[in-house]
C-alpha cells in the first residue's frame, strides 16, 4: 500500500499534537490498580473476591487496571473483563474499521504510528457504550502506554471557559464520510477510513441507511455511493450515578484525528472521513482546539500495560487515548477491545449542571 510522502503532510505548525498528561498521573494509580497475585480465585469466578474487588473499584473510581494476571490468551482476559463488563455489545455502526481478533474481542482499528486523541467511545452516534475494556496480548517494555483522562475534572474545568459555555449552549455535530467498498476494488484506498459496508455490517445501502437512522444519524448519499452522515447532539451527557452532566465529546472526532494517518492526512479537514463542528455548523478556532486538547491532557493518567493486563474504563467518567507507537523488527503491541453495555444517549438534564 502506498504511503503519502512527507511533503504532502500538513505543516507541523498547523498540527496540534496531544501530550496526554502533565508527566504526573492526575488519578492516583493506587486507587484503581489491582494485583491479581493476591487473590486465590484468579480463575475469575463471578462470586469470588477478585470479582468483588474489581466491581467495587470500578464503581468507586470508574477505572480498573488488573495486573499480574498470568494470562496470555485474549479469551481468558475477556473472561476476567466480563466480571465487570457484564453485557457486551456488538460493534455496529462504529467509525473505526474494527475486526474481531477473538470471540467478542475487537482490534483497536487504528494504525499504531498515529496518535489517538482522547475520546469517549462511540460518542458520535445516538447509541453509545457505557464501558470499554482493553486486553493486553502483546506489550513493549519501554513504551506503548495507554492514557485515560478524568472527564469529571475536565468537565469542571471546561465549564469555566468560554469554550465550555459554547459547547453547553450549541452542542456539537459529528460529520462522517463512509466510503463504498466496491468503489475501491483494485485501487489504493486514499482518503478511506471505513467503508459503510464494514461499519454497518451489510452490503445493502438501504439497510445501512436504516441502521444509521436508528442511531439518530441524518443520511445523504453522494457520488460513488459515499455515505454522508451527521449527528447533532449535546457535547455533554447526563451520568445518573453522579447526578450530573459530564463532558462526552472530544476532538478525536474532528478532522485533526487524521493529522498523522497515512493515506488520509493529506486531505483538508472538511474532506476527511470524520469532522466535527459546533452544533450550529461553525468551525472550532485553532485556539479553541488547543484549549480543548490541553484540558484533557491536564487531567491525564498514564497506564503502563503488560501482557495479561486487563483495563476497564467507564466511558462517561474517563476518556482514553494514546501517542503513536513505532515498532522495531520483532516487536508487537496488541490490545484487544471489549465493548460493554449499549445504551441510547439521553443528552443533558438542565437541572444537573
Amino acid at each position: 500500500m502506498a504511503i503519502v510522502e512527507h511533503s504532502d503532510l500538513p505543516p507541523l505548525a498547523d498540527v496540534i499534537e496531544p501530550r496526554f498528561w502533565s508527566g504526573v498521573s492526575a488519578t492516583d494509580p493506587a486507587t484503581f490498580t489491582i494485583d491479581a497475585r493476591i487473590f486465590a480465585d484468579r480463575t475469575a469466578p463471578t462470586d469470588g473476591a477478585l470479582a468483588r474487588a474489581m466491581q467495587q473499584t470500578f464503581d468507586r473510581v470508574g477505572l480498573v487496571h488488573v495486573v499480574n494476571t498470568g494470562l496470555t490468551e485474549l479469551v481468558d482476559m475477556r473472561a476476567l473483563a466480563t466480571l465487570v463488563v457484564e453485557t457486551e455489545m456488538v460493534y455496529d455502526g462504529g467509525s473505526n474499521p474494527r475486526d474481531r481478533i477473538a470471540p467478542n474481542v475487537y482490534e483497536v482499528g487504528a494504525p499504531l504510528g498515529a496518535w489517538l486523541h482522547y475520546h469517549h467511545e462511540m460518542a458520535y452516534v445516538g447509541t453509545s457504550t457505557k464501558v470499554i475494556g482493553f486486553l493486553c496480548k502483546d506489550a513493549l517494555p519501554d513504551r506503548g502506554a495507554t492514557y485515560v483522562s478524568d472527564s469529571v475534572a475536565v468537565t469542571d474545568a471546561i465549564l469555566e471557559t468560554e469554550l465550555g459555555r459554547k459547547l453547553k449552549d450549541l452542542g456539537v455535530c459529528y460529520h462522517r464520510n463512509l466510503t463504498d467498498r466496491d468503489a475501491y476494488v483494485g485501487k489504493v484506498e486514499y482518503g478511506v477510513y471505513n467503508h459503510w459496508q464494514k461499519s454497518f455490517g451489510t452490503d445493502d445501502p438501504a439497510v445501512a441507511a436504516r441502521k444509521a437512522r436508528q442511531q439518530r444519524l441524518a443520511v445523504d448519499w453522494d457520488d460513488d455511493r459515499l455515505m454522508k452522515t451527521r449527528y447533532y447532539c449535546p457535547a455533554f451527557e447526563y451520568f445518573e450515578p453522579l447526578g450530573r452532566n459530564l463532558l462526552y465529546s472530544s476532538l478525536a472526532d474532528h478532522g485533526m484525528w487524521f493529522d498523522r494517518w497515512p493515506l488520509v492526512q493529506h486531505l483538508p479537514y472538511d474532506q476527511r472521513p470524520l469532522h466535527m463542528t459546533f452544533g450550529d455548523d461553525t468551525e472550532f478556532t485553532d485556539a479553541e482546539r488547543q484549549q480543548w486538547i490541553d484540558l484533557y491532557d491536564r487531567f491525564g493518567t498514564k497506564l503502563d500495560v503488560a501482557v495479561g493486563d486487563v483495563v476497564i474504563i467507564c466511558n462517561y467518567r474517563f476518556a482514553h487515548g494514546r501517542p503513536g507507537i513505532h515498532l522495531a523488527d520483532g516487536e508487537a503491541r496488541t490490545l484487544g477491545v471489549v465493548l460493554g453495555h449499549q445504551y441510547d444517549r439521553v443528552g443533558v438534564r438542565h437541572d444537573a449542571w
